[in-house]
């Protein structure tokens, strides 16, 4: 059984989350659906990272089991037909032919996610729904200066949801930056894998942060408090952008390595 490793985008806002659920449709169901469409095969989709309602993708990553082998252009093309003629915000970006032992979730490296902030005074028209509009000016050196203060092996109690089900809540955070072009502000963020509402709590600090309303010191006690009560407000969804996976075949000098996270969870 041939298995297929496709990377996805979607406009995150029509849908419950990624996870196939019963109160709403889902990213994962629109993928499942569209395979069932296309092969009357009724599969069970893998992904990357599990996004929360609201969240985008860039670079969401699946993998697929299909009975019979297809030519990876055709798999594209005809995932794409069968999820337009549904009128999803889902789009196949590419498919690759992928070993069995390859698994979306699992043989992750890294995960890279972006936040996006729109400052300015002006309210969002286009941007609506694609990013956090904040009025206030904000001091985005502030902003990157106090996210440092989060960046390696930490206990992240304080920045995951009280319904956060990862077993631990250590993680380590390999890149926490800030930059400003125009009236956009960017968070990157570099990990393994995330926890529940992490990088939407870092953005609601480090918008205290950007407005004095704490020090990077004040964001390193709040880290070292292990206390939710200590975050920020936890930024909408619509700023929160999936960007990409990074795999052992991606990664050469960490070919060697299979890359599984603690408990696999990501769900930002």
């Amino acid at each position: 059984m041939p298995r297929f490793r496709l990377t996805v985008e979607y406009d995150g806002t029509p849908y419950v989350g990624w996870q196939r659920q019963e109160n709403g449709a889902s990213v994962q169901g629109a993928l499942e659906a569209a395979v069932l469409s296309l092969t009357g095969e009724t599969v069970s989709i893998r992904g990357a990272g599990r996004t929360d309602s609201g969240v985008h993708a860039l670079g969401q990553v699946i993998h697929i089991d299909l009975s019979r082998d297809w030519a990876a252009y055709k798999l594209r093309n005809a995932m794409n037909a069968h999820l337009a003629m549904a009128g999803e915000r889902v789009s196949v970006l590419e498919v690759q032919e992928a070993p069995a032992h390859f698994d979306a979730r699992f043989s992750a490296l890294r995960r890279h996610y972006l936040y996006r902030i729109v400052n300015r005074p002006a309210r969002l028209a286009l941007e609506a729904d694609r990013a956090w509009w904040v009025p206030k000016t904000l001091d985005h050196e502030a902003m990157h200066a106090a996210a440092q203060m989060l960046v390696g092996k930490h206990d992240f109690t304080t920045f995951r949801s009280a319904h956060c089900q990862a077993t631990s809540p250590v993680r380590t955070l390999d890149r926490l930056d800030v930059t400003r072009n125009g009236d956009l502000i960017e968070i990157r963020a570099t990990a393994q894998s995330f926890l529940h509402n992490q990088i939407r709590s870092f953005a609601g600090t480090l918008k205290l942060a950007g407005e004095a309303k704490m020090s990077p010191q004040d964001v390193r006690a709040a880290l070292e408090a292990r206390d939710r009560k200590q975050c920020g407000p936890v930024a909408p969804p619509s700023g929160l952008y999936f960007l990409q996976v990074d795999y052992p075949e991606i990664i050469p000098e960490r070919c060697g390595q299979q890359g599984h996270s603690d408990n696999g969870d990501d769900f930002s």
